[in-house]
């Protein structure tokens, strides 16, 4: 996976689609290992990713799985203690549900939410398994914000 990073980072992708492709690995993680795992070589590279499981009725959901995403942003450091970085992946979070819902309204989701930032790029990404019972169909949202830049050597 290592080689892999690396191979991406030679390639030139500008700072917003690294965070991008960060969070959408984030999301599609399939377990805590490799959560840790990739937070480990994304931190290396200076980036911060937190991952944040989440389910429910579609609709009644959205405010929950909102709340987790900030929750665990702060949690993981990927986001400081304050009103206008909260408020950011807040509103990315609610834009990738906005692009979802429509395909999931009265049905049940789960999956997982991937925010990853480097400097003033922050993404929010979720992948969502949509269905009930065990009819289930699959999709992915993406949301970029700016926010202030870390000080340089100081984590958020």
């Amino acid at each position: 996976m290592e080689e892999r990073l690396r191979r991406e980072e030679n390639v030139g992708l500008g700072n917003s689609k690294k965070v991008a492709q960060a969070a959408v690995r984030m999301a599609v993680s399939e377990n805590r290992d490799e959560e840790r795992e990739l937070k480990s070589l994304y931190s290396s590279r200076g980036l911060y990713v937190a991952a944040m499981d989440f389910g429910g009725e579609a609709v009644s959901a959205v405010p929950k799985i909102i709340e987790r995403a900030v929750v665990g942003a702060k949690r993981e450091g990927v986001i400081r203690d304050s009103h206008a970085e909260e408020g950011a992946v807040a509103g990315a979070t609610h834009e990738v549900l906005r692009q979802v819902l429509p395909q999931a309204a009265g049905l049940n989701f789960g999956g997982k939410i991937g925010v990853a930032r480097q400097g003033e790029h922050l993404c929010v990404a979720v992948f969502f398994a949509i269905g009930m019972i065990h009819l289930d169909d699959v999709s992915i949202g993406l949301a970029h914000r700016a926010v202030t830049a870390f000080e340089p050597g100081k984590r958020p």
